[in-house]
C-alpha cells in the first residue's frame, strides 16, 4: 500500500486551515470542531478530517487533533498562522492606504498574496506604512514576534438593549457586507447608537454625528464588533 502523502506545510491550503483554526479558537485557543472548519472553509467534513490527520502527523505537527474532540494549533502551527495573518493584514493595509483599493476589495486580494511574500518584503511594507498595529477593518496586526492584542469587543448582535457604542472592527469576510457598511459610514472608531433591536428583524441604529438612522440585518450587525462608550 502506498504511503499517505503528506501535505506541504507551507502550501496555501495548509495556511488557510491554520488561519481558520486560529480564528475559530479565539483568544482562549478553544478547540475548533471539524464541522465549523468545514463551514468556514467551504469544504466537505471528510476532507477536513483527512487534512487534520495529516497536519497532526507531520514530523513537526502543526495541530493537535482528536477525532470528535476538535483541533487546536500546536506551537509551530500557531507561529505559522500568525505569520500568515500578519502578511494578510499588512497587505490589506498597503492596498488600502497606498494603492487606494476600496475597503471591500482588499481582503480577497490579500488572500491571494499572503502566502508568497518574503520576510524582507514584509519588513519593507511594514516600514513603508509606519509599522501599523491595526488594519483598515480595525483588526490587530500580529507583531513580528507573533504577539497580538486580545480582542475585547463583542458583535453588535450580542448587545441586548439600546445605548451608544463605538465600532471596534468590522468583519472582512463578505465583500458585499463590507461595502454596505462602508457606504453607510460604519467604520472603526465611529459611534453607533442602538435605537431598537429585534432578534429576527435586525437593528435600527444611528451613525456618528449625522444621526442618520439605518436598519441593519442580523448578518450585517453580526459583522460589527463594538464596545460601550464611556
Amino acid at each position: 500500500m502506498a504511503a499517505r502523502r503528506q501535505p506541504n506545510p507551507h502550501s496555501e491550503s495548509v495556511d488557510d486551515y491554520l488561519k481558520a483554526i486560529l480564528a475559530l479558537g479565539g483568544a482562549e485557543e478553544r478547540r475548533a470542531m471539524s464541522t465549523a472548519l468545514a463551514d468556514r472553509l467551504g469544504v466537505a467534513p471528510a476532507s477536513v478530517t483527512n487534512m487534520l490527520q495529516k497536519l497532526a502527523a507531520l514530523p513537526t505537527p502543526l495541530v493537535e487533533y482528536e477525532r470528535h474532540h476538535g483541533v487546536r494549533l500546536s506551537e509551530a502551527g500557531k507561529r505559522r498562522a500568525l505569520e500568515v495573518l500578519r502578511h494578510h493584514r499588512l497587505i490589506e493595509t498597503f492596498l488600502y492606504k497606498v494603492l487606494d483599493y476600496p475597503l471591500e476589495e482588499v481582503h480577497e486580494e490579500a488572500e491571494r498574496l499572503e502566502h508568497f511574500i518574503s520576510e524582507r518584503f514584509e519588513e519593507r511594507i511594514a516600514a513603508k506604512l509606519g509599522n501599523p498595529t491595526i488594519d483598515p477593518h480595525g483588526h490587530s496586526i500580529p507583531a513580528m514576534d507573533g504577539k497580538m492584542a486580545k480582542e475585547i469587543s463583542v458583535p453588535l448582535t450580542q448587545v441586548a438593549g439600546e445605548g451608544t457604542f463605538e465600532v471596534d472592527s468590522i468583519s472582512d469576510r463578505d465583500a458585499a457586507t463590507v461595502k454596505l457598511l462602508r457606504t453607510s459610514g460604519i467604520a472603526p472608531g465611529v459611534q453607533l447608537r442602538v435605537r431598537a433591536w429585534h432578534v429576527d428583524n435586525g437593528y435600527a441604529v444611528s451613525v456618528g454625528r449625522s444621526g442618520k438612522v439605518l436598519h441593519l440585518s442580523h448578518d450585517a450587525a453580526d459583522a460589527i464588533r463594538t464596545h460601550p462608550t464611556d
